[in-house]
């Protein structure tokens, strides 16, 4: 009984994995049907092989592998790659940090020097080029969503520094708009001194906090 599991289980991994790869996907969502189809044999496999699994052990076995499968699988696609890339290019040497998150988001972190003034949500010169850059690439790829998320260091209290954060991401995101990016697609945050990175005990470390983080997502897609 448990070898005709299995062998089914395989024979749904195969399809999954087969299906993937049609030609009307994009690269999200071959990723998360490989993904799902991988955990669901997976899933399968380990409740069919575990001690008095059955088959209702299987198929829930199935379910969590695929479930899970799916956000492996899910996101950091071709585009994705590319605009990291893109993004490291063009922030070479500015002190922009770019990376790829745990959840598989592209993250921009821009400090203080480069985007904003002390006390100020006017976007400074040498932050323009950067979001021109990063425009760009968000029409390159359309099926992306933005967070903006604007932090303050500790001084000033919280009545001054949560609008402050606010306003920040709100004019990135208005400069964004401004270079054709739809506004949509788009949510700012303002967490004014709640999420440090460092001290504010000195100059350096509220400098520091003082930043904009960016984050764009390809969300899975919905079936």
């Amino acid at each position: 009984m448990k070898l005709t599991l299995i062998r089914s289980t395989l024979c749904v991994t195969v399809l999954a994995v087969a299906a993937s790869g049609c030609a009307d996907m994009n690269a999200t969502q071959r990723g998360t049907a490989t993904g799902a189809g991988v955990g669901a044999g997976l899933g399968a496999l380990i409740g069919a092989t575990t001690s008095g699994g059955g088959g209702g052990r299987t198929a829930r076995g199935a379910v969590l592998g695929a479930a899970a499968g799916a956000v492996v699988g899910n996101i950091w696609s071709n585009r994705m790659e590319k605009q990291r890339q893109q993004m490291e290019q063009a922030t070479r040497g500015t002190g922009v940090q770019v990376s790829q998150t745990a959840d598989n988001r592209l993250k921009l972190e821009i400090p203080s020097d480069i985007s904003f003034d002390t006390n100020r949500s006017d976007i400074k010169p040498n932050f323009r080029p950067i979001l021109d850059r990063f425009a760009g690439t968000l029409q390159d790829n359309p099926a992306t969503y933005v967070t903006i998320i604007g932090h303050t260091d500790s001084t000033g209290g919280d009545a001054i520094n949560q609008p402050l954060s606010l306003d920040r991401a709100a004019h990135a995101r208005d400069y964004l708009a401004s270079r054709g990016v739809a506004p949509n697609r788009i949510t700012v945050e303002g967490r004014a001194a709640r999420e440090p990175i460092a001290s504010n005990d000195d100059p350096a470390g509220r400098a520091r906090n003082r930043r904009v983080e960016i984050y764009v997502s390809e969300p899975a897609p919905q079936g």
